[in-house]
């Protein structure tokens, strides 16, 4: 019997993206699925739902929806009051950032949905083309640039005119993952000159490729497996003495350091801020997760002794229309395997399922947030 897949319209305050683009719905119709579309669902991000209908029934309401779903696609984690509405035993994918949202994962598990957290998703060769984190990533990289150039009080490319030649302004990012090196991009694209820093030395090459100087603190933080080791107090002291000189002489500095279920990293402290020149600019990517600087105050951007503190949410909703496609092309990769004759066969021996799933069976299964709840 086929599955019956939804795709609910968001309701967080902000979001504007879907988790399927009318693209996307038609190839699962092509697997034999069903699709089912709430009306409205795509509109905030440009796809009408005359796009879907081709694919898709479209649906009135949520609780409609809901109600005949096997299979719900969002974006968001759903409220309390949404997970009421799904069937017991119905499969959920989402981001559900579950460290945040016990009393949803608590629910979830009650109802016995089998819910997948596209973030959990393991960060393996074969899941690349699945990974929502680097997906919206790539989309919140190039969009913070943008955001630093605009609140920057000064040009950021070189420029030659009739009153002189002004210099371009200088860029400092930290963190060199998806985001990171997406902003040295785009930055270099704008015509800054660019500096970045990350803890894993590795990370060098990728920075130069791009045309940006690596900042070196001589603190080497490698680990096995690529990850990066707790600094002594010795060189987290000499790291913050290095960036320190690097941020007091930029112009803007863009901030992408994070980890997955924790606090963001406090890199930025409030004397680095404060050393800045005045009419510089701090963007911290990390907001969300608390922020890498000291002085960041999230969903909000203020002026801290004449230096620009912006602490951005939900960057990738911003730029709706490729996030969505993005997104939509992650689930539909993680699934459509799993397809077949328009039925969800899930395979739980495969490490990709296996590790991505938050509650089955009425059991929490995701180990770190079974021994939180």
């Amino acid at each position: 019997m086929p599955a019956r897949m939804a795709v609910p319209k968001e309701i967080v305050s902000g979001e504007r993206r879907v988790a399927l683009d009318p693209t996307m719905a038609e190839r699962f119709a092509k697997l034999g699925a069903e699709l089912l579309v709430e009306k409205g669902a795509g509109r905030s991000a440009f796809f009408p739902d005359e796009a879907y209908s081709k694919s898709s029934r479209l649906i009135d309401d949520a609780k409609a929806l809901y109600a005949e779903a096997d299979v719900v696609f969002k974006v968001q984690a759903p409220t309390l009051e949404e997970v009421e509405l799904l069937k017991d035993g119905a499969t959920l994918l989402a981001v559900l950032l579950p460290h945040r949202n016990l009393d949803l994962v608590k629910r979830l598990r009650d109802k016995k949905i089998t819910s997948f957290a596209m973030e959990l998703i393991p960060r393996i060769s074969r899941a690349q083309s699945m990974d929502v984190l680097s997906s919206q990533a790539a989309v919140a990289g190039y969009k913070v640039a943008l955001l630093a150039a605009n609140l920057a009080s000064g040009f950021f490319p070189m420029l030659t005119t009739a009153a002189g030649t002004i210099r371009p302004s200088k860029v400092v990012i930290i963190g060199a993952g998806v985001a990171g090196l997406q902003a040295i991009a785009t930055c270099r694209r704008l015509g800054a000159m660019v500096e970045a820093y990350d803890v894993r030395p590795a990370a060098r090459q990728e920075i130069e490729s791009l045309g940006a100087k690596m900042i070196d603190t001589g603190v080497n933080a490698a680990s096995e497996g690529g990850y990066a080791r707790e600094l002594t107090a010795e060189e987290k002291q000499k790291q913050a003495d290095v960036l320190a000189r690097h941020i007091a002489a930029a112009n803007a500095v863009i901030s992408t350091a994070s980890v997955p279920g924790r606090a963001a990293p406090k890199i930025i402290t409030q004397a680095m801020a404060e050393g800045m020149k005045r009419g510089a600019v701090i963007v911290d990517l990390a907001a969300e997760s608390g922020g890498n600087c000291e002085l960041t105050r999230p969903g909000e951007t203020y002026e801290h002794n004449g230096v620009v503190i912006a602490g951005p949410l939900n960057i990738p909703s911003s730029f709706p229309v490729p996030a969505s496609e993005m997104y939509a092309k992650n689930l539909f990769n993680f699934l459509s395997p799993m397809i077949k004759e328009g039925a969800l066969n899930l395979d739980w021996n495969d490490e990709v399922i296996a590790k991505s799933a938050l509650t089955r069976d009425g059991k929490i299964v995701h180990e770190p947030t079974s021994k939180l709840v």
